[in-house]
């Protein structure tokens, strides 16, 4: 599972790696949780890639809640070509969401220890995203009958044999040279199942991190101050 990530890289070198058009203004996040609005990179209109803020949490076009969106968070890529939740965002509303780390916890001397995740150097990187597009069949909690709200979900395998001793399960990491492919409507969805497995060991590195992340009201550099040497 991948409940909390990071995005603090700046617009420019965001730019540099994912090739987008955008007019948006991208502060750092320290600390995005699911229901919030988040940046993800998908194919526009008109052809290129954009940059779109949908929110955290996936609502199937077909649901009559909005709720939805808070369980589907992450999709299983070992099942996401045919969860109904997830199948028709996954033939054609693929997208790349934009991190330089994410959070996972594990249970140390009785306590529950945040680690940040993310690739050596601390160089940004893209989770396996797909997007909805979801319209209120009635008022709900900020939602007015008829709104449409776009939404969101990160890919998930297996962790790798470096993240396996902090969680099972770690968010899909594509490459940069699958961005074109992941994103191609065209291509057939189950051609792309086998860029879905983990991310390789060597790249990657972690750390401990405080308390701080625990809370989503938190959302500053304290989220993502070291409390040991990077391991790994």
């Amino acid at each position: 599972m991948c409940g909390r990530y990071s995005l603090t890289t700046p617009l420019d070198a965001l730019r540099s790696l994912f090739d987008f058009e955008s007019l948006l203004n991208l502060p750092p996040r320290y600390n995005i949780a699911p229901t919030q609005e988040a940046a993800v990179v998908r194919t526009s209109d008109v052809g290129g890639r954009e940059l779109a803020m949908p929110r955290w949490g996936l609502i199937p076009s077909w649901s009559k809640e909005a709720s939805m969106g808070a369980k589907l968070i992450n999709a299983r890529s070992e099942t996401v070509a045919e969860k109904p939740s997830f199948r028709e965002a996954f033939r054609s509303r693929r997208c790349l969401i934009p991190a330089d780390g994410f959070y996972e916890w594990r249970m140390e001397e009785g306590r529950k220890q945040p680690f940040r995740i993310g690739m050596k150097g601390g160089i940004p990187f893209a989770f396996a995203g797909l997007w909805e597009q979801w319209t209120a069949k009635a008022a709900s909690t900020g939602i007015a009958e008829g709104e449409s709200v776009e939404t969101f979900t990160i890919l998930t395998p297996p962790a790798n044999d470096k993240l396996r001793p902090i969680h099972a399960r770690m968010p899909v990491i594509l490459a940069p040279e699958t961005f074109d492919p992941w994103l191609d409507a065209a291509n057939d969805p189950h051609s792309l199942l086998s860029l879905l497995g983990p991310y390789p060991v060597a790249p990657m590195a972690f750390y401990r991190v405080g308390t701080a992340v625990n809370n989503v009201r938190n959302d500053d550099p304290s989220c993502i101050a070291p409390l040991t040497a990077i391991a790994g």
